[in-house]
């Protein structure tokens, strides 16, 4: 827990505008004046650190159908990460994802295939079966998994979402809005692995017998896109949470509801053409970079140096100028041990009071606590500093 703030403020002057950072007035409108519409229910453009550029009805509770696995998707990549599962683990296939209807790769009780595989399935071609059969293989059922999903929600912070099964087939009291599938779409996108297997064009399964082609047709048709799903059920019409990096700017679309076959995938080109002819981005800091120097209590070193974790960039509209500042938010000192990796403070960017990016600080190596003899030594010689 941080307790204490030490606030370096360095302001720079770089092109923004009110409308890039918040919920503005004016961000509906293109440069040329133009208002941007769609035909979509419910709609949200955000950047990739959460700003929103455009919205409509975002928080609106609707059946989101596929859009559901994003969800699903985050859990199996976190579980990958995590160690409780590897890509070569076989999964067996239950009476319950064999049951499964809609979009499907056609498993058989019993059959197995690898956790890449069934992963593969549900990114590519959005199967009902394998989202099941991935869900229950790392939680035991589908059940559990469903919790798991609700509890993740819950940690994002989504107000407007519920989920009742883990692959969005129509049930009672399963729903998302725009803006919270949007906001999974934003954690998604941090985990390398959850857009590798999203930007799969096509692949094979079952040993080259079955030929998978990505639902997300933007991988074709859009420069930059690398995710990330597709839905559609008679209830929840088309739906699509799609993402495109151009220049260092990352955008993330959501369209819920929209009327007509391939409209979901038009309504998301749309918003990410008006974000991208009217945005840009700014570097703040590259991952990596050392930002501070941290005191350390009693380590085999006096000091460490925390860096920046992730690479921060922040959307700025074309075109017009305004001022930011940078804080550093940490405590006074850290206690050995300390960890390589170990987050011990944050570079947070301000602007107009406001939060509007930040980034974890971490330590660039690992300090090992001192022994007893070593830190008599650097007692004595911070006393014969001191007296001089």
């Amino acid at each position: 827990m941080i307790r204490k703030i030490s606030i370096v403020t360095l302001l720079f002057f770089i092109l923004t505008a009110a409308t890039a950072f918040g919920a503005p007035a004016t961000p509906e409108k293109s440069q040329s004046g133009k208002q941007l519409e769609t035909s979509a229910v419910s709609a949200v453009l955000m950047d990739e650190n959460g700003t929103i550029l455009f919205e409509k009805d975002s928080h609106k509770r609707l059946p989101p159908a596929s859009v559901t696995k994003i969800m699903t998707l985050l859990l199996a990549v976190e579980a990958i990460e995590q160690g409780r599962i590897n890509l070569a683990d076989e999964v067996y296939a239950s009476e319950n994802a064999w049951r499964q209807g809609g979009s499907q790769i056609w498993l058989e009780p019993g059959e197995k295939m690898s956790v890449k595989d069934m992963l593969s399935a549900v990114a590519v071609v959005s199967a009902n079966d394998a989202a099941v059969a991935l869900m229950e293989h790392i939680y035991g059922n589908e059940q559990a998994a469903v919790e798991a999903m609700n509890k993740r929600a819950e940690s994002l912070g989504l107000a407007d979402t519920h989920f009742s099964n883990v692959n969005g087939l129509p049930i009672a009291d399963h729903y998302m809005s725009a803006y919270d599938a949007a906001l999974i779409a934003k954690e998604a996108i941090t985990h390398p692995l959850y857009l590798d297997m999203c930007s799969i064009k096509e692949t094979w399964l079952r040993d080259g017998k079955n030929w998978l082609v990505n639902t997300n047709k933007l991988l074709w048709w859009y420069k930059g896109a690398d995710g990330l799903k597709t839905g559609w059920t008679e209830e929840a019409k088309y739906c699509f949470v799609g993402t495109a990096k151009r220049d260092g700017l990352r955008l993330i679309a959501s369209v819920f509801a929209t009327p007509e076959p391939r409209s979901h995938l038009r309504e998301s080109m749309k918003l990410l053409d008006w974000g991208f002819a009217n945005f840009t981005a700014v570097p703040i800091v590259t991952q990596g970079t050392v930002v501070e120097r941290l005191k350390v209590n009693r380590g085999v070193e006096k000091e460490i140096q925390l860096i920046a974790a992730q690479d921060l960039n922040l959307i700025i509209s074309k075109g017009q100028n305004k001022n930011l500042q940078k804080k550093i938010v940490a405590d006074s000192s850290a206690n050995a041990p300390v960890e390589e990796g170990q987050k011990c403070g944050e570079l947070v960017v301000i602007k107009d009071g406001k939060e509007v990016g930040k980034v974890d600080l971490i330590a660039e190596k690992s300090i090992p606590k001192a022994g007893l003899m070593r830190i008599f030594q650097n007692m004595i010689t911070s006393m014969f500093n001191i007296s001089n």
